[in-house]
């Protein structure tokens, strides 16, 4: 498939795009700046939705690997609507999970004061998906997120926070770039959020 990527200089993004190119597909990275990420590169800013339209006419899919505090979910939904792109994969956060009925983790003791612009964004953005008509998917990573190792496997979840045997909530960017890219490939969350974690 030919797919647009936002964010494909960053953490996720390079491991998207390292993962869509591994299994075949077209990739090409958009960003405010020209950047070394190893695909193909569009300039322009996806707070701008005809310069974004412009940018993934033609993809099948816009993957979303970008901080919420710096984009705009109506913007980047009406680009895609201009473009006649059929999908929105967007890599989410685990601030809007549930950690107990009525509780999501944004709003549970312990949550750091620094990351509750970025969890307040992502929250709002996956609130504008779910009031849109798009064919949008949101995949919400475990609690603990950072680079590891690519295992292949991950469980699936919805809209709770999922934890192993010993408590932990934790993905590696590699697996999450794995289930996303298969989401790609067989969709199952079709205007839904889901959830991994291993």
């Amino acid at each position: 498939m030919k797919v647009a990527l936002i964010g494909a200089s960053g953490k996720v993004g390079g491991r998207l795009a390292a993962e869509l190119t591994a299994r075949g597909h077209q990739v090409t990275g958009v960003a405010r700046q020209p950047a070394e990420t190893g695909v193909v590169m569009v300039v322009a800013d996806a707070n701008d939705r005809g310069a974004l339209a412009a940018a993934i006419r033609g993809s099948d899919a816009l993957m979303v690997a970008g901080r919420f505090v710096s984009m705009d979910a109506a913007t980047i939904l009406g680009a895609v609507a201009d473009a006649g792109v059929p999908r929105l994969l967007v890599v989410g956060g685990a601030g809007s999970l549930f950690v107990a009925p009525g509780l999501q983790l944004i709003d549970a003791p312990g949550m750091p004061a620094e990351f509750l612009p970025e969890v307040s964004a992502g929250k709002r953005f996956l609130e504008t998906l779910q009031a849109s008509d798009a064919d949008w998917t949101f995949l919400s990573p475990a609690a603990q997120f950072g680079p590891g190792e690519r295992t292949g496997l991950y469980r699936v979840g919805g809209d709770d926070l999922m934890r192993d045997a010993q408590g932990e909530s934790r993905i590696s960017y590699e697996d999450l770039a794995k289930a996303l890219v298969d989401e790609l490939e067989e969709p199952r969350h079709s205007r839904k959020r889901f959830s991994i974690a291993y």
